[in-house]
């Protein structure tokens, strides 16, 4: 009976509280979503179900210590990349083609799981590793020993990005956000940070320049197609495209402008958008909830980020403090990418919307993710005084 107890008082009830809240929000746009959908799927029941493995999810890697996490990083990560480099090579009836895009594989009986998601987390938990066996070797910080490091977290992040970057850019673009929040908590010298991201920012402004101006370079030398530079056209200027490209995003900017300040009420949706339960939940809330309904939705993510935060700040173990800031920065990218695909403030990505859109390999993914976040509070008490678990 004690031993219940005390499993039970390690549990993180702050978390589980904001979870069951992202949960009900998550149930209520879904449900609504599917009204006046395409499809005659009950998604709502299956986002259930897979909140339930979601949950089962945690409850076991919850039980894992850091040690033991630890023991496993590599061996999660090699797995990870086993599994996008199948994704490849594998039959259409094994891996099919779904959207123009190869990045699920075919589950008899469940439906598809796309591998990236899972291994969003592989990369966290792998970086975290990195980053504390690099500082326990190497105790005198050096420029040198600092860019060995860089090297090292670019190199770990490289091999699954370039194993997808060409099927799915948002993924893609998540395990660079991973890549750069940690690179931040990594203690890397700003002597190195400093012309790195100076030379990403004008990377990107010159991408910008020659898709505005010279995209035919691009299609030249790069072999960027025309479809995906429509998608950016159709981003900057949607309404010349509300017809094509820029249907969904048109009538997102619709469905959210229509809800105005407080909504319209639950069911009480007028704009018809296809796949709203997916990428474009975030429409739903707008629409049915307005200004007020949204902030609230995006206050949960922000008491979901802060407490993470405060986690990852009390915990004495360095590697469970840098997995924290990949759960957040994995997180909050998907939160600001997807919430600004949504009203037309970033290029539409294809990213859901964590633990509110349906998905059953995203809500797993980001329950695994949480399942960390969870073990750091389960485990506590045994590191609570003392430098290392």
């Amino acid at each position: 009976m004690t031993s219940n107890t005390n499993k039970t008082s390690k549990l993180d009830y702050n978390l589980v509280f904001i979870l069951i809240l992202l949960f009900l929000a998550s149930c209520l746009a879904i449900y609504s979503a599917q009204a006046s959908g395409q499809y005659k799927e009950n998604f709502l029941i299956k986002q259930i179900f897979w909140y339930a493995v979601g949950g089962g999810i945690i409850a076991v890697v919850m039980t894992l210590d850091s040690d033991q996490i630890r023991k496993l990083t590599w061996y999660a990560y090699g797995f990870g990349i086993l599994m996008l480099g199948f994704l490849i090579v594998a039959p259409d009836s094994i891996a099919p083609v779904i959207n123009g895009a190869k990045n699920w594989f075919k589950i008899p009986g469940v439906g598809t799981i796309q591998p990236s998601e899972f291994v969003k987390i592989f990369i966290i938990v792998a970086l975290a590793r990195l980053i504390e066996d690099h500082h326990n070797k190497h105790q005198i910080k050096t420029i040198q020993t600092d860019f060995w490091l860089l090297v090292k977290m670019g190199a770990v992040t490289m091999g699954p990005l370039g194993l997808i970057i060409k099927q799915d850019l948002g993924t893609a673009l998540v395990f660079l956000a991973i890549l750069i929040g940690m690179i931040f908590i990594s203690g890397i010298s700003w002597k190195l940070l400093a012309p790195l991201f100076t030379f990403g920012i004008a990377l990107i402004g010159t991408i910008f320049y020659f898709v505005l101006w010279k995209p035919e370079l691009l299609a030249k030398y790069l072999g960027v197609g025309e479809y995906q530079l429509r998608r950016i056209y159709s981003w900057l200027d949607p309404y010349s495209y509300q017809g094509s490209d820029a249907y969904q995003l048109t009538k997102s900017l619709l469905a959210i402008g229509s809800g105005q300040t407080g909504g319209k009420g639950f069911g009480n949706r007028e704009v018809y958008l296809p796949e709203s339960q997916t990428d474009f939940i975030f429409s739903v809330v707008g629409e049915e909830y307005g200004f007020i309904g949204a902030s609230v939705l995006i206050s949960l993510f922000f008491l979901l980020v802060y407490h993470i935060t405060k986690v990852g700040m009390e915990t004495k173990n360095n590697f469970y403090t840098y997995i924290c800031v990949g759960v957040i920065s994995m997180i909050t990218f998907h939160v600001f990418q997807n919430i600004g695909m949504t009203i037309g403030v970033l290029p539409i990505t294809g990213i859901p919307l964590p633990f509110i859109s349906y998905g059953g390999s995203a809500l797993m993914g980001n329950m695994l993710g949480l399942g960390l976040i969870f073990s750091i509070r389960y485990h506590y008490k045994k590191y609570m005084f003392s430098t290392s678990a």
